[in-house]
């Protein structure tokens, strides 16, 4: 019997909860996992995931590797329930990492200390209120393109998450977004959010942000994935250690081309799409983009075994 193809995606920063790991509380490697990040870290990333509060929890340098670690235990989790491997793996924004530390392309340790570097220097890079992020909802890429470009006025404001058909995230400079908001709803926005996040990020203000992580990546040892990991900036899986870095790098200021990789993980011939982390953002807005593939989330042992019977 043939087994099913399937990709293996990761979500990042926004799929954060009080109690996210509630329901792996059973399984010993989920905890062994905390705890080995924990020590590195010097931080109590279990209680923090357990208990917060909140706005502990969503502060960057604290979501970022939380995150990162939450996604690695699950997917731990699920090595030890599942005979199959995946034939791609996917992350969202800071979800690259993880699925880069499943692809076995970066260490666990390095990758933590990493992304923690990551969220200071995107925080470091815009003054707190100076930036802002928002949803778009309702207008295809093209149209919030252009609501970017006409609602600008010298500030920086950019589409950055392309999320789904008809759900774009902008950010730049937060007046900029205030102004761009405005525009899509009278060129027939749905709505148009504000997002609770402090950091602009995937636009032109984060390339100081970039050049601290450039300088980082450096003495980070990493190697050519296990198994391909399509990264965010170009859609692509690059098979050297100099290409992955440098996509890293770039991600940080570029647009999260979300809609096109689920559709070349449609086109790999995958028909199922695991999203390994708590939280069913990713699946969300896959069932968006292709309804054709088999979305599963995973988000405790119940569904994990769900997920594992879907790609025998």
């Amino acid at each position: 019997m043939a087994m099913t193809k399937f990709a293996m995606t990761f979500a990042g920063q926004g799929s954060q909860s009080v109690g996210m790991m509630a329901g792996f509380a059973d399984m010993p490697v989920v905890r062994r996992t905390f705890e080995e990040a924990s020590d590195i870290l010097k931080l109590d990333l279990w209680a923090l995931s357990a208990e917060g509060p909140a706005e502990i929890q969503n502060q960057t340098v604290n979501t970022q590797p939380l995150m990162l670690a939450a996604g690695i235990a699950t997917f731990r989790a699920w090595q030890e329930k599942s005979v199959s491997a995946p034939a791609l793996f996917a992350g969202h924004s800071l979800g690259e990492y993880t699925a880069l530390v499943a692809a076995s392309a970066l260490g666990f340790a390095d990758a933590l200390l990493l992304v923690r570097l990551r969220a200071q220097a995107m925080q470091d890079a815009v003054p707190e209120g100076t930036g802002g992020i928002a949803a778009i909802l309702g207008l295809d890429t093209e149209q919030v393109r252009l609501v970017c470009i006409d609602a600008a006025q010298g500030e920086v404001l950019e589409a950055v998450n392309l999320n789904s058909p008809g759900q774009i995230v902008v950010a730049g400079h937060r007046t900029a977004v205030e102004r761009g908001m405005a525009l899509a709803k009278t060129r027939g926005a749905k709505r148009a959010l504000l997002l609770p996040m402090s950091v602009p990020s995937h636009c032109a203000l984060m390339k100081p942000a970039a050049e601290k992580l450039a300088a980082a990546l450096k003495s980070v040892v990493c190697k050519v994935p296990a198994t391909p990991v399509i990264q965010n900036a170009d859609v692509r899986a690059f098979s050297t250690a100099d290409d992955i870095k440098h996509a890293l790098v770039e991600q940080l200021y570029r647009p999260v081309r979300w809609i096109e990789t689920i559709q070349a993980i449609s086109t790999s011939g995958a028909t199922v799409v695991v999203e390994c982390v708590p939280g069913k953002v990713l699946t969300g807005l896959n069932k968006r983009i292709d309804a054709t593939l088999n979305c599963l989330a995973i988000s405790d042992t119940a569904s994990l075994v769900a997920a594992v019977e879907a790609t025998r």
